[in-house]
């Protein structure tokens, strides 16, 4: 049986070196550009916002604060979430791997020690796999399983099988009741004469190329 090795104060402090875990690195940018992209459609699509907005706020009620065990109750945010992810996934490519043996998938021939990058941002919006792959449509997840935990390849942000996104369950957390608790509390919107300019930049993770500006009012029940 293998022995797992302890986390270190490095791991945790975010500093990358071979073989150890970028706890802050992973945690957070991806969680955070998920949420940015998230809002930036629901300000996109406004009649979204109110479905959304409706859903969350007939949970909560009076309550001031939604917690995690509504968001089971939450199908619409949910939705919401996934084709976010679908469209924009965090990390466009994932994390690089390593073939350890000659294989073949489907037509093509994978040498031992070839690096294979998996382009999910082009999963996502494979024709072959979604109706209207360049709109954000929530449509395609009412009464359907798919998910983005690795068993619906059309839909994998986080990766699949034995190495995929180990925080993914904390992460999905995060963002559903971070955005609950935002359309909860708040009208949000554009500022007067600022356009919604959803243009990417690239790296490690795609954020917006430029700053979401927003426009949150606070909201009584």
């Amino acid at each position: 049986m293998q022995q797992l090795e302890p986390l270190h104060r490095d791991s945790v402090k975010a500093r990358s070196y071979p073989g150890k875990t970028d706890v802050f690195a992973v945690g957070t940018d991806t969680t955070s550009t998920t949420l940015e992209w998230v809002v930036t459609e629901v300000l996109k699509h406004p009649q979204i916002m109110k479905k959304l907005q409706a859903e969350v706020r007939g949970i909560a009620q009076s309550r001031q604060l939604i917690t995690e065990g509504d968001l089971d109750q939450m199908p619409y945010l949910k939705a919401v979430v996934k084709e976010a992810l679908r469209l924009h996934p965090p990390l466009p490519l994932l994390v690089p791997r390593e073939s350890t043996k000659d294989v073949q998938v489907m037509v093509y021939d994978i040498a031992t020690g070839t690096c294979v990058f998996v382009n999910v941002w082009w999963i996502g919006r494979d024709p072959a796999s979604w109706d209207e792959p360049e709109e954000f449509r929530l449509e395609k997840f009412f009464n359907s399983s798919v998910g983005f935990r690795g068993h619906d390849f059309e839909l994998i942000p986080i990766g699949a099988g034995r190495r995929g996104g180990p925080g993914y369950q904390f992460s999905a957390a995060i963002d559903e009741l971070a955005l609950a608790n935002l359309v909860h509390k708040f009208d949000l919107a554009l500022p007067d004469g600022v356009d919604l300019d959803v243009s990417e930049v690239s790296g490690l993770t795609i954020h917006r190329k430029f700053p979401l500006l927003v426009v949150a009012t606070p909201y009584s029940c």
